[in-house]
């Protein structure tokens, strides 16, 4: 039975327990945890799932595509499209193994590309958008792709990342200064058409000499660019699934990065690219960064992590933003959780899970959530949502008597809504009206003495995407209107009982 269609019986419901009502704003953490989410090692899997299993949302959610239209092939996955190709890497393709991008030039507005990011900003998250491309594409075809990017509030656009290397199709098909020309271009159409999307460089980092790998083909990339990026490891079994890295083996296919050197260098680089473009504003993220269980095994898996977000929460570099987990669901061992061989919709929790859920809960790395003015319950209230960690809404404080056996959240049928109950959150979509909460109480180590909690409403864009309403700003700030304010259901006792 689809709940969306039945009338909802509203009448337990009441603003009894609410000892105030205020508007809240949502502000930056002092330093952002993104995730990935499906790669040519994954599937995509829905932000329902990934925010009921984290807890909560995260700020980005990274996905990636490919887009190489010449391609006698294209649109198929290149792995579908020659599954009778012998390779020896993940990249060993015509063109890269990520899902294509169907979007440009007639494109496909309900294809996998714009279904995810519409799932992820509903969710109240932003999308990063890696997108590798043929550098022989259009400047038409550029600009339908800024046109297909715009409605989605502030993206990043991750334009032919690792871009330093060999290992992707647009290394192999075009040199580095090429390549570099084809950045440049494209992201001076983006900032054009919508710039509201911001577009990221991904290169190497310091080299030994204190230059950047690559420098002279890639500083006018840097000044380019609205952030910096690269792609770091602590350990990576990059011989994956082509062969198993064991230790003592003849052949040494995974790479070591230690914490200390990898913190050094990229401060070194940033300090770098400072010099060289003359910006001091600009920041790095790593939008890849992972120690691969391949290598460490699943108990050593945070270790890493543990120790550079020691290091991030200490010296608080101004010059770092934040670093993207890769990825919530890998078939290897760079993920969250392990990918059922025999159903890829299936995901098997790792150790790591708990670890990276522990720092998400770390007030570093969480956005700031500050109460305003009072609101009064007969209000209606404006909502703004300018992007996960940008954000105005309402702030409830609510009296617990004791520990909730039954706890309902009914609000307006036609509101999008991100809820935070005590710490644990919850996505409520448009058409439905009752959401049921009281997971939030099932830690038996929370208190269960009489107290108040705070419980926030956010409503990022029901459909995921901006509408054009005219307004200047409508490409970076989603507005509604609640109409009616949220009311609950809490009991403390069961209904019956049969022993």
């Amino acid at each position: 039975m689809d709940l969306r269609k039945v009338k909802a019986d509203l009448s337990g419901f009441d603003r009894k327990s609410v000892t105030s009502i205020n508007k809240v704003t949502m502000g930056k953490a002092g330093f952002a945890l993104d995730l990935g989410d499906g790669s040519e090692r994954a599937e995509y899997v829905g932000q329902d799932q990934v925010i009921q299993t984290l807890g909560r949302p995260v700020r980005r959610i990274s996905i990636m595509f490919t887009y190489y239209p010449n391609n006698p092939e294209w649109p198929a996955r290149s792995s579908e499209a020659y599954p009778d190709m012998e390779v020896t890497g993940q990249w060993g393709y015509p063109y890269d193994d990520y899902f294509p991008y169907k979007g440009g030039i007639n494109g496909d507005k309900d294809s996998e590309v714009f279904r995810q990011m519409r799932d992820i900003r509903r969710h109240g998250e932003d999308v990063t958008l890696t997108l590798t491309c043929d550098c022989s594409i259009t400047e038409e075809q550029m600009r339908a792709i800024a046109e297909d990017l715009k409605p989605f509030g502030r993206l990043r656009l991750r334009i032919n990342h690792e871009c330093n290397g060999n290992w992707f199709k647009h290394n192999q098909l075009y040199s580095y200064d090429e390549i570099a020309e084809f950045f440049v271009r494209f992201s001076k159409i983006v900032k054009e058409i919508a710039p509201n999307v911001d577009t990221v460089f991904c290169a190497g980092i310091i080299t030994d000499e204190g230059t950047l790998e690559k420098e002279e083909s890639f500083t006018k990339c840097y000044k380019a660019a609205d952030l910096w990026s690269a792609d770091k490891y602590f350990t990576l079994h990059y011989g994956w699934p082509f062969n198993v890295a064991e230790k003592g083996g003849l052949s040494k296919t995974y790479a070591l990065t230690p914490v200390d050197d990898m913190y050094d260098k990229f401060e070194k680089a940033a300090e770098r690219m400072y010099e060289i473009t003359g910006d001091k504003e600009k920041k790095l993220v790593m939008s890849e960064l992972n120690a691969d269980m391949d290598v460490t095994g699943p108990f050593l898996q945070g270790e890493p992590f543990k120790r550079l977000l020691e290091m991030v929460k200490e010296k608080k570099p101004h010059w770092f933003e934040g670093i993207a987990y890769y990825q919530f669901r890998d078939r290897g061992g760079l993920g969250l959780e392990l990918e059922d061989p025999n159903d890829s919709s299936v995901g098997h929790p790792l150790p790591m899970l708990d670890e990276f859920k522990g720092f998400l809960n770390d007030d570093h790395f969480m956005p700031t959530q500050t109460a305003g003015e009072k609101i009064a319950e007969d209000a209606e209230v404006p909502m703004r949502y300018g992007a996960s960690d940008d954000a105005d809404g309402i702030e409830y404080t609510v009296h617990l008597d004791g520990q909730p056996v039954f706890f309902e959240i009914a609000a307006g049928k036609n509101d999008n809504l991100m809820i935070d109950v005590d710490g644990k959150w919850f996505y409520k979509s448009a058409g439905v009206e009752v959401i049921n909460v009281i997971e939030a109480f099932f830690d038996r180590n929370k208190n269960k003495e009489p107290r108040d909690i705070k419980i926030r409403f956010y409503a990022p864009p029901a459909d995921g995407e901006n509408p054009n309403t005219g307004a200047a700003d409508w490409d970076t700030e989603y507005r509604t209107v609640i109409k009616e304010l949220p009311m609950f259901r809490i009991r403390y006792e069961a209904v019956d009982t049969v022993c």
